[in-house]
């Protein structure tokens, strides 16, 4: 009984203060500017959000001698067609680009696989192109893997991702850095201006072929490139290895470089975003990358089906904006969202309808209530006569009388 007492004491003071609220014009024509600019706030983010935009972002390709940095170039002359600017940033390598978009100060860059994700909790993954090479350029004395042993090997510059991609190729091969081999960590640019007699014995280069470093070397310094057999083996146990190959005469035809295909382990090339880069524009980003000008310039195909390659890495909320982008026009998840919004238009409508009763005054609706009531000192109309019961009682006389003629008319006719 006290429980509900109370729950009758709460109703009765809430009512009272209802309408008292109604009873103050000042209050109602304030909560109602008040209801009218959330709405008009709320249809202003909406438009807001179709409003068509102009985003920039900045993105390396690594050293300037990469295929990947030409990639950026081609991207940055065609990224005017989806209301997209890039700004290509070089950088030396994927440990500077990583430490560039973990701590904000670049947008995106394309990095090779086969380094460790832990240490870069702001990096987004947004996509996967191609495969790019190792390729192993030896002096013409060096006919085989095992030919590596006591030899100075170049792997690039120490913790980037070349060094550390080749250093696995070589562990799994049987080989440990300063005991099998000597590492030096020369740049492209420093190698392409050494004489010949003091270049190292081996030289790694991660690139797409054809590779203008390569050509270089082996063209100008003779250099041959040495097939490793085992890409599908070490691919099995990394992730970020995959079976390719150089075919025949890629890099010279007399003599030929190489003689025939050969087999070479191939590194998947992610595309990595910061976590705070907006959505859509990855999604303008990744309709540049695969356009299919910007394959055709790059000269290397870039197929959409290596879009989800694993990378260790989370996935970037403008690659799955631009997945749902990919789906059909009519599917589950969009009538889920018309009914959805259906159900949210309702609402609002009922809402809007409560609030609009609500904030009438109450003299409003007493007007209204006598308005509608008839006024018994005014005679009745011809049409109040006509609907009375006498006057109905009086026509259906006349009602039947039409139906039976009618039978009648029938049972003549069927006879």
């Amino acid at each position: 009984m006290a429980k509900e007492t109370l729950d009758k004491e709460f109703e009765d003071y809430l009512h009272d203060g209802l309408e008292w609220l109604r009873s103050k014009h000042h209050i109602r024509k304030g909560l109602a500017l008040i209801a009218i600019a959330c709405l008009v706030g709320v249809a202003g983010k909406f438009a807001y959000e179709l409003y068509p935009r102009h985003y920039k972002l900045t993105v390396s390709g690594g050293g300037m001698l990469t295929k990947s940095h030409y990639l950026t170039k081609i991207m940055e002359e065609e990224s005017s067609q989806q209301r997209l600017s890039l700004k290509v940033v070089p950088t030396p390598g994927s440990y500077e680009a990583l430490q560039a978009l973990d701590n904000g100060t670049l947008d995106l860059a394309f990095v090779q696989s086969g380094i460790d994700t832990s240490n870069y909790p702001n990096v987004r993954y947004v996509a996967s192109i191609e495969p790019e090479l190792v390729q192993f350029l030896v002096k013409p004395n060096i006919k085989q893997i095992a030919d590596l042993k006591g030899k100075t090997i170049n792997l690039g510059k120490k913790h980037e991702g070349v060094s550390i991609i080749s250093n696995q190729i070589l562990h799994f091969s049987g080989f440990v850095p300063d005991v099998d081999f000597t590492e030096t960590d020369f740049s492209d640019e420093e190698l392409l201006g050494m004489k010949s007699d003091l270049l190292p014995d081996v030289i790694v280069q991660v690139a797409y072929a054809p590779s203008p470093v390569v050509d270089f070397l082996v063209q100008k310094r003779d250099y041959h490139l040495l097939e490793m057999p085992f890409p599908p083996s070490l691919a099995t146990r990394l992730g970020w290895v995959a079976d390719s190959k150089i075919f025949a005469y890629m890099y010279r035809i007399v003599p030929p470089v190489p003689a025939t295909d050969i087999q070479v382990v191939g590194v998947n090339l992610n595309v990595l975003a910061g976590k705070n880069v907006d959505p859509r524009a990855i999604v303008k980003f990744l309709k540049v990358l695969y356009s299919p000008f910007t394959a055709t310039r790059f000269g290397i195909p870039i197929p959409e089906d290596r879009f989800l390659t694993s990378s260790g890495f989370p996935l970037s909320s403008g690659t799955e904006a631009f997945i749902e982008e990919k789906q059909p026009l009519i599917n589950n998840a969009l009538l889920d969202r018309i009914k959805a919004t259906i159900g949210l238009i309702m609402s609002l409508g009922s809402i809007l309808l409560v609030v609009f009763k609500w904030f009438k005054r109450p003299e409003d609706e007493e007007e209204a209530e006598v308005a509608g009531e008839p006024n018994p000192t005014e005679p009745a109309t011809h049409h109040e006569v006509a609907a009375t019961p006498v006057a109905t009682a009086a026509a259906a006389p006349s009602v039947t009388d039409h139906l039976n003629t009618a039978i009648s008319s029938v049972e003549t006719i069927d006879k």
